[in-house]
């Protein structure tokens, strides 16, 4: 009888652990300033947003790949998507797939502009012609089907959602008298998608390149998106972006910037985000040597911190069902934990 209790026991205990709610897990990658943010989510699916650059000796390809199978434990990559056709985004697809198997590739459709740079022309012919009969293309309003979670597009090839999402509404304190920008100068940035995440209370957003002036289609006069839990700065944290009206709309409670040691991370950018409300804390993948080192963040917080040392290292957001999310910086393990907004 004492022995049918004890197994009793253990089969209960092993049945409860293997019922444990997953967790989503998003990665930074460190693609040098590019974009490369892989997300698997509580189903195991995995959403990579970007594939970082070419050439390198196909360095970002490889960073991606070897963390999807040694950090994220992951053997595929169910989806990856391409904000946009620029080669910090776009340039790496090509070995990537070479290196780990891709499922279907997610765009913004034909390339309509920047024409005449031949590097674009050429990467698009070369991911057309790599993805073939196997890309969706992507609208406002769509959902990424991500089993696990809820991401929707609310912004792609310049059209944004019509309706706000969940706690979104109209932004006349931050519209008011908004300095505005003329259009970008890499016009295709203005095509990028943009995506919203959620895990029950969390939220995490995602909108590449998006520059100032298409901003304003999910800030001005109505908040579209509502508040955040962690933001990508967008654009890598260029000045041309970022722009007040949405980013103390979305009053993020983290920030975390996908720079580089010379790209993006721009002065006006740290500042901008410092002072949204309710803003907690920024991680960096890199030191910004475009800012002022005391407007940037604790060295623990960023994960290349030395310009003559860049190892590669990521920052990881892990978010559990109950809300509570903790990043990590993949280079000394530190880690901070936060609850997400009801």
């Amino acid at each position: 009888m004492k022995k049918f209790l004890i197994l009793a026991t253990a089969l209960i205990f092993t049945s409860t652990l293997g019922a444990a709610p997953k967790e989503l897990n998003i990665y930074m990658i460190d693609v040098e300033g590019g974009g490369g943010t892989l997300i698997v989510s509580p189903s195991g699916e995995s959403l990579l947003i970007d594939s970082g650059s070419g050439g390198h000796d196909d360095r970002d390809p490889k960073r991606i790949a070897d963390l999807a199978r040694n950090v994220a434990h992951i053997t595929k990559i169910d989806y990856v998507l391409i904000t946009h056709y620029h080669g910090d985004h776009i340039g790496g697809i090509y070995a990537l797939s070479k290196l780990i198997p891709i499922g279907r590739y997610l765009d913004h459709g034909e390339l309509t502009l920047e024409l005449q740079k031949p590097e674009m022309v050429a990467w698009w012919r070369d991911y057309k012609a790599l993805t073939g009969d196997d890309r969706t293309v992507l609208k406002a309003g769509d959902k990424i089907p991500l089993k696990g979670v809820n991401a929707t597009v609310v912004i792609a090839a310049g059209q944004a959602i019509t309706t706000p999402l969940k706690g979104g509404g109209p932004n006349p304190v931050y519209c008011k008298d908004a300095v505005q920008k003329p259009t970008d100068q890499d016009p295709e940035n203005g095509m990028s998608i943009g995506t919203v995440l959620t895990y029950g209370h969390f939220r995490f957003s995602d909108l590449g390149d998006l520059p100032w002036i298409q901003e304003q289609l999910l800030a001005c006069p109505t908040n579209m998106i509502g508040h955040v839990d962690v933001y990508q700065t967008n654009h890598h944290g260029f000045d041309r972006s970022g722009s007040p009206q949405l980013v103390w709309a979305l009053q993020p409670r983290v920030a975390i910037m996908n720079n580089g040691f010379k790209k993006a991370g721009n002065q006006f950018t740290f500042e901008t985000i410092r002072k949204s409300l309710n803003f907690e804390d920024l991680w960096q993948s890199h030191l910004s040597l475009n800012a002022d080192k005391a407007i940037q963040s604790d060295e623990k917080m960023i994960a290349n911190a030395d310009p003559n040392d860049d190892k590669g290292y990521w920052i990881q957001v892990t978010v559990k069902p109950d809300g509570k999310y903790t990043v990590t910086n993949g280079r000394n393990n530190f880690s901070k934990s936060y609850v997400a907004r009801n």
